[in-house]
């Protein structure tokens, strides 16, 4: 059940981070999850240390993880652009 709620979750955040980014038109929904997770990953790794708190796959779900993760998929995004565009957006 905790895997199904992960990719709900992942597909939710993905898809608000590459809202924010501006990249909704080049993605589908797998590529949203894909990017959910990796960024919530990403943002256990990176980005909750430096601020503190849980990442989305080690604690429970509540604002604080979703927000940690929404960044850390940002973040994603945003090196993914610079790679491929050379520019972030």
């Amino acid at each position: 059940m905790n895997l199904i709620i992960l990719l709900v979750v992942g597909g939710i955040i993905g898809w608000v981070a590459s809202l924010i980014m501006n990249t909704d038109g080049q993605q589908g929904i797998i590529l949203n999850v894909v990017v959910g997770i990796v960024g919530a990953l990403l943002a256990g790794f990176v980005v909750t240390p430096l601020i503190g708190g849980a990442s989305i796959m080690n604690g429970g779900i509540n604002v604080q993880t979703i927000l940690i993760s929404l960044v850390g998929s940002v973040i994603l995004l945003a090196v993914l652009n610079l790679m491929r565009r050379g520019t972030v957006r």
